[in-house]
């Protein structure tokens, strides 16, 4: 359902967008702060499954691609 356009009586002003836009990334900034050290800590941890599966993934691969030479003397 489409809201009924209404004219403001006061034209809107550059200090009105500015105002609003502050709270708007204040309430942003707050709740990122609130997360941060949760957020840096899933990403630590993130990090470090990945780089342990990586290795994992390369060492077994390089045991499947190992030459096995044998020297004998004669």
């Amino acid at each position: 359902m489409a809201r009924a356009s209404t004219t403001p009586s006061d034209p809107i002003t550059r200090d009105d967008l500015e105002r609003r836009f502050r709270a708007v990334q204040d309430g942003v900034k707050g709740r990122v702060e609130d997360k941060r050290s949760t957020l840096l800590t899933v990403a630590a941890a993130g990090g470090l499954v990945l780089v342990l599966v990586v290795f994992l993934l390369g060492r077994k691969s390089g045991k499947k691609k190992t030459t096995l030479v044998e020297i004998r003397r004669l």
